[in-house]
């Protein structure tokens, strides 16, 4: 008889591991508390206008086409890519800068920027390339339970190499000495959860991703990789509940036999929680069967949480990108803001996403759709005379950058902010991408995918291995059933 399965929460992670359960025979049945599948990647339309809620940028295009093949299948089955070009926008204080997508016209760019810079972004991308095809086709599959995953001599040949214990900061400064290559670089890392100089060279893999991978948009958005894996999950069998929401999971004899939610129980033989690691643990367990004690979580080091404004303006702003990021202020201040001294940015980054330039789909004719994000330190009690502050400002901020007027054109703004993550998502003080990836956090000392008092219960997600990202949740979805495939 095959096992039945409970995945609770529909993201990514859970997704993945559905289908991969699914694969092998399992009877699988997924609940989601909200009205539609993707967790932190749902979708959010208004007036004619389009949004991607959560993860916005698609990278890593080899880990999708890895997840789709396990299943016979290829992306292309289910949704159309585009590779940006420019890849992307930054602004800085002394004007704008498109990164190009094609690597030569990059190494130009580095060179008439820094003198002798081309030479030294070939050795680093050379470098990060190994990092790329060793942490993202191999560490990252590790389940992070014991140290001796890691007893292979190709590992030891290569931990040097990989910069485990050189900082990114550190690593990017003995190549480059122009800030605004070195803000480039380390962009990828602002997310990770923790400042350059606190954050493993490893992470150099991201710059590989970013500038020879390239930048994709999946056309329709996010939610169309939400919507492919959704119906790859359906296609195998797995069931999908909406609208349930979990409050307890009950344990007899060290077994999780059900879980109690809004509508009804749900009896299960193996128990999955894609949801939030903390919340599921403080929550919905009873003490006796935690992994962890509120104090462990107390001491993690968390990444960001974020305050979002989703904008519709009604008209065309043809000085836009799909993606910009905003430099225009000191990006060392924000860091300290959002990691050494927590609080509300006084000039902070920001990152503007505005789909419409790249999709005619996502918004009403000759209108766009704007989805702008301020990086903040988690647990921050945020109100709408906050959000208004920031609102305002951002928008000055696009309006000097661009030289039009916005203001009058908004005809749909939502916000989003730490509150949210924490009422939507169950989010641990209302962080937006997870534990930091500093080096005591990483493999085998992040929170461990098995519970070890309750034998049949497993975690998945963000808060555990490999980290997050849609890609590692992807992976961390494969992991978790790898687990529950060797289980007796």
């Amino acid at each position: 008889m095959s096992k039945k399965v409970i995945i609770i929460g529909s993201g990514f992670s859970g997704l993945s591991a559905a289908c991969y359960l699914a694969q092998q025979g399992c009877d699988v049945t997924v609940l989601e508390k909200h009205t539609s599948v993707g967790g932190r990647a749902r979708q959010f339309k208004s007036e004619g206008f389009t949004y991607d809620m959560g993860p916005s940028w698609y990278w890593m295009p080899d880990i999708f086409d890895k997840f789709f093949a396990d299943f016979g299948k290829k992306v292309s089955d289910y949704y159309e890519l585009e590779r940006l070009s420019p890849s992307y926008r930054i602004i800085y204080k002394d004007g704008p800068l498109d990164i190009p997508s094609n690597i030569d016209d990059l190494y130009a760019m580095f060179e008439n920027i820094e003198s002798g810079s081309a030479v030294k972004l070939k050795q680093f991308l050379k470098e990060a390339e190994y990092k790329y095809k060793i942490g993202m086709h191999d560490l990252v599959y590790k389940p992070g339970l014991s140290l001796t995953e890691f007893l292979n001599m190709r590992f030891f040949r290569g931990i040097f190499k990989l910069d485990v214990f050189n900082s990114i900061a550190s690593h990017i400064r003995k190549s480059f000495s122009n800030p605004k290559l070195i803000q480039l670089l380390e962009f990828p890392v602002l997310f990770l959860g923790a400042l350059p100089k606190n954050t493993p060279a490893l992470y150099s893999l991201m710059n590989y991703s970013d500038m020879v991978g390239g930048t994709w948009y999946p056309k329709g958005g996010m939610i169309s990789v939400v919507n492919a894996m959704h119906q790859l999950a359906v296609e195998l069998g797995v069931k999908f509940e909406l609208n349930v929401d979990v409050s307890k999971i009950n344990v007899e004899h060290n077994l999780a036999k059900s879980v109690s939610t809004n509508t009804s129980e749900f009896k299960c033989d193996v128990l999955i929680s894609s949801a939030d690691y903390h919340f599921t643990e403080q929550k919905l367990l009873d003490k006796v069967y935690r992994n962890y004690s509120e104090s462990y979580w107390e001491s993690r080091k968390l990444a960001p949480s974020s305050l979002i404004f989703y904008i519709g303006v009604n008209k065309k702003l043809p000085k836009l990108l799909h993606h910009t990021l905003f430099f225009d202020e000191d990006f060392d201040l924000h860091a300290q803001e959002i990691y050494t001294d927590p609080k509300w940015p006084t000039n902070p980054l920001i990152y503007l996403s505005c789909t419409s330039q790249t999709d005619a789909t996502v918004a009403p004719k000759d209108c766009e759709n704007l989805m702008v994000l301020i990086p903040i330190a988690p647990n921050l009690k945020d109100d709408k005379k906050t959000n208004d502050r920031y609102f305002d400002m951002v928008i000055n901020r696009i309006e000097k950058q661009l030289g039009v007027s916005i203001k009058d054109n908004i005809i749909l703004r939502r916000d989003f902010a730490t509150s949210d993550f924490i009422k939507d998502y169950n989010s641990f003080k209302g962080n937006a991408y997870g534990l930091a990836n500093t080096l005591s956090q990483t493999a085998i000392l992040k929170p461990k995918l098995i519970n070890k008092k309750v034998k049949n219960l497993f975690y998945t997600g963000q808060l555990t291995v490999p980290g997050p990202g849609v890609p590692p949740c992807l992976i961390s979805g494969k992991l978790v059933a790898m687990q529950v495939f060797k289980q007796k």
